[in-house]
């Protein structure tokens, strides 16, 4: 199981958390690419699986309903080795959001309904960890 790293948590992985909050996931892709870029260790693939946590919801909100369905598949294929809590997020809850939120789509299986369109209601929101 990945080693926890401790606080003061990287001001970028910070960031990166309160634009997806804000719902602005090219913004948070970005920033979460730019550390993820530099680090090495088990953080890696940690912010490789938010990094497509937050560009599966882009493709989603912009209607790419493919794209969408095969990076929250690999997100959560990253994120789900890591503890329930890691650097200060609640994963496990974020990955339940993330399931909701994606629900319709998932069960769509390999059809991609024309009529769908994500619910805003069910886009996931975070507790951003005190640094």
């Amino acid at each position: 199981m990945p080693q926890e790293p401790s606080p003061p948590y990287p001001p970028q992985y910070l960031e990166g958390l309160r634009l997806l909050n804000e719902q602005d996931f090219f913004e948070c892709h970005d920033v979460l690419e730019e550390l993820w870029a530099d680090i090495v260790g088990d953080e890696r693939q940690f912010y490789q699986g938010l990094i497509q946590v937050a560009v599966s919801l882009f493709h989603f909100s912009n209607g790419n309903l493919g794209g969408a369905r095969k990076l929250y598949h690999s997100s959560h294929k990253y994120l789900q080795q890591y503890p329930p809590t890691y650097m200060g997020l609640d994963l496990e809850n974020l990955l339940n959001d993330l399931k909701a939120c994606f629900k319709e789509l998932l069960d769509a299986g390999n059809t991609y309904p024309t009529d769908l369109v994500i619910d805003e209601s069910l886009i996931p929101r975070v507790a951003i960890p005190a640094s």
